[in-house]
């Protein structure tokens, strides 16, 4: 039996984390047949009520290891000295999680951007891919955007050596894998899709919550507080998004607000529900024709829900994901490279992208009507692609197996 230690994953408050390890376990295991699978948890009691089946897949949430020194460490890193920035995770690891690494085959690295800049300096992963690589033991970077590192100079160099002793470094759009092979000069590194892409949907009634279209046609709408950060100054993303709602509305499309990023224990920092909740208060007025998801679906569910959808617009990427993986025509509010990458990768010079900073009831307005115009070109090339993608997740699976076992 083959054993997994998951890196970079926390709480399936964030149901894109949670579509990574559901689909990465899928994946894994039927890659390499019987296997165990420890991923790391906050909250373990909630994460087990979010994926209760999670045992019979072979997965067994472990305590996570986030010291209350974690965020310190990095503020104190944005000091530009070379000592401080490649100082790494200069701490000790408690024994637990020793035996827990030591225990395993593979320690894989999942979460969409964790090895960027968005984030600050990445030390505490890098700490324990190194304790992982001192015990001789496969480190993976799986499905994941990497870069780029050249706004802090002092920390490039210790971020490139660290990246050139993983054993496989899997990224899931061109724009990292060109930057990885081309300017940081690596040779470990294979291009693959998000393996959300595999996920499976679970199915349930949608009906309570499904929005009255007077058109027949639903939009999938998702926002976030995230993207707050990214706003210029005279820009009122919520407003704006309201706005937008309503003249959709005026246009007879019913609107189903999806939130994709909520806390489990009820906590409103970070939350889609509590933003898009608010939203929905405002917009109170227009009665059926406004609906919103439950903040207990799980990320299956969510790719269910947002299936069913005619056209979708979201700001979490994996709520993009889940919707272009069903072949739902979709536009993506940008903050990161990843969703120009994986929009790139997916449908060319298609402009389904919009950049935060532009996004008003306007552009957004112009943007469904894009979709709307180009409906069957864009599912075309959906529909033609995907399959492909979801293959480039398993042969990148069949890498991988081949580097762990030749390591083991």
């Amino acid at each position: 039996m083959m054993r997994f230690y998951m890196t970079g994953q926390r709480s399936f408050a964030n149901r894109g984390c949670e579509a990574i390890v559901r689909s990465t376990v899928a994946i894994l295991a039927r890659n390499f047949g019987h296997v165990e699978f420890l991923v790391p948890s906050d909250d373990i009691a909630l994460d087990k009520m979010q994926w209760p089946e999670a045992g019979e897949y072979g997965v067994r949430f472990v305590e996570s290891y986030f010291p209350a020194w974690t965020r310190p460490w990095a503020h104190i890193q944005r000091i530009p000295l070379k000592a401080i920035k490649t100082a790494g995770w200069p701490f000790s690891f408690p024994a637990a999680l020793r035996a827990q690494i030591e225990g395993v085959d593979a320690v894989i690295s999942v979460g969409g951007d964790n090895y960027s800049l968005d984030y600050r300096l990445p030390s505490l992963l890098m700490g324990i891919d190194q304790l992982a690589m001192k015990m001789d033991k496969p480190v993976i970077i799986w499905g994941a955007s990497v870069g780029p590192f050249d706004s802090d100079p002092k920390f490039l160099p210790a971020i490139r050596r660290h990246l050139a002793q993983m054993t496989l470094i899997a990224v899931r759009e061109s724009i990292s894998f060109e930057y990885l092979t081309g300017k940081m000069g690596l040779t470990n590194v294979v291009l693959m899709a998000d393996p959300a892409f595999t996920l499976e949907k679970q199915a349930f009634d949608v009906a309570d919550y499904w929005p009255m279209a007077q058109n027949g046609d639903v939009i999938g709408f998702n926002i976030s507080p995230l993207i707050e950060r990214y706003r210029s100054d005279k820009q009122n993303l919520r407003a704006e998004a309201e706005t937008f709602i309503r003249m959709a509305v005026s246009k007879g499309y019913g609107v189903l607000l999806v939130p994709h990023v909520m806390p489990l224990r009820g906590d409103d920092v970070n939350d889609d529900a509590t933003y898009m909740n608010g939203m929905l208060a405002s917009l109170n007025d227009l009665g059926s024709s406004v609906t919103a998801l439950p903040r207990e679906s799980n990320a299956s569910q969510l790719k269910h829900a947002i299936s069913k959808v005619r056209y979708f617009i979201g700001a979490r990427t994996h709520a993009t994901i889940a919707a272009l993986s069903s072949a739902v025509p979709t536009v993506s509010i940008a903050y990161s490279v990843k969703a120009i990458g994986i929009n790139k990768d997916l449908l060319g010079d298609m402009p389904v992208v919009l950049p935060t900073p532009e996004l008003s009831a306007d552009a957004l307005m112009a943007k469904l009507s894009y979709l709307i115009e180009n409906k069957n070109e864009i599912v075309g090339a959906l529909d033609k692609k995907l399959p492909l993608w979801r293959d480039s997740v398993e042969k990148a699976a069949d890498e991988l197996k081949a580097r762990v076992l030749k390591d083991a």
